[in-house]
């Protein structure tokens, strides 16, 4: 644990700074800030090797605990409310965005790992969706950074251009923060889109993406099974990712309690804090991870995959709610 200490306390420190940036301005996402913090410290002064190991505790651990916690911000019941025609929009938006941007991945020639972070993060959550596939696939640290760096680039374009197109196609604010939600990475970035809208689209807009973030769980399992028998397949050695990873039986349990609604509103105040702590923290520490001339070098190709996703999932998002809702 002491070799541990000097690396969490500068991810503690720099997850404090990412959280109190967000109090004080709430259209920066915590997330966000903490990994354009790791960048900077990744490339302008990087960490000496003593803080190593407590960076990629973080980066690691501290990142599934963080995506375990995720699951008590998702009530089923909550959910169930939109509608099964909203809730079908919300698996087809999962299930055409990932594949979509698998099949691009494969056009651009893209290396598969690069293909499956940038389809995970893009059609679920972000940053954390982008975790959680490492976490299965045990990808490349270059290719984790790229994908989270794309996810902060163009989810904080669609906070503007999602409220911008809602105006000028002539949704209503409902169908607005519907759209909101099933197109924008982040949990923050559509908070900060739908509170442009409005307060109306605000309360469905959340609801809608936490239907998505609760995905995770069944899109990491086939994941995790696809990626063991593909290892069986291939004769390759080293440790095989369980049928179901540990962290999310854990978010699948915290979806169960807070479903049940029986831990108090200010206990699950504090775990929601918590929450964002420990990603801020795990963000930082993959953003340190992040060399600018490495990812400069892989050229346009990376850009043109998270560009087309976020094409992807924003039209089939527009034509899912308009279809429900017309």
């Amino acid at each position: 644990m002491k070799n541990l200490a000097p690396g969490l306390a500068v991810c503690a420190v720099a997850a404090s700074i990412a959280v109190l940036v967000n109090q004080w301005l709430p259209v920066l996402s915590a997330l966000l800030v903490a990994i354009v913090l790791g960048m900077l410290v990744g490339n302008l002064a990087p960490m000496p090797e003593p803080m190593d190991p407590g960076v990629k505790f973080a980066a690691k651990r501290l990142l599934r605990a963080g995506v375990v916690l995720l699951g008590l911000q998702v009530s089923l019941g909550d959910i169930l409310g939109l509608g099964w025609g909203m809730v079908g929009v919300v698996f087809a938006v999962v299930g055409i965005t990932f594949a979509l941007t698998m099949a691009l991945g494969r056009l651009l020639r893209l290396p598969l790992p690069v293909t499956l972070l940038v389809a995970s993060g893009f059609s679920i959550c972000g940053a954390a969706a982008v975790a959680a596939c490492d976490g299965v696939i045990d990808a490349e640290d270059e290719d984790v950074a790229s994908a989270l760096a794309q996810v902060v680039l163009f989810g904080t374009l669609m906070i503007a251009v999602i409220p911008l197109l809602s105006g000028l196609i002539g949704l209503t604010e409902h169908q607005a923060g519907l759209w909101a939600g099933a197109s924008i990475h982040e949990v923050a970035q559509v908070v900060a889109a739908a509170g442009i809208i409005g307060s109306s689209a605000l309360a469905v807009a959340v609801i809608v993406k936490l239907a998505r973030v609760v995905l995770l769980a069944p899109v990491m399992a086939v994941l995790s099974t696809w990626q063991r028998r593909r290892q069986a397949e291939s004769g390759a050695g080293g440790a095989r990712p369980p049928i179901v990873p540990l962290f999310v039986v854990g978010f699948l349990a915290a979806v169960a309690l807070a479903s049940l609604r029986i831990v108090p509103a200010e206990i699950m105040a504090v775990l929601k804090i918590l929450q964002t702590f420990l990603l801020s923290a795990a963000m930082f520490a993959l953003g340190t991870g992040v060399n600018v001339r490495k990812l400069l070098g892989m050229g346009g190709r990376p850009i043109a995959l998270g560009a087309g996703a976020t094409v992807i999932v924003t039209l089939v998002g527009l034509g899912g709610v308009l279809l429900v809702t017309s």
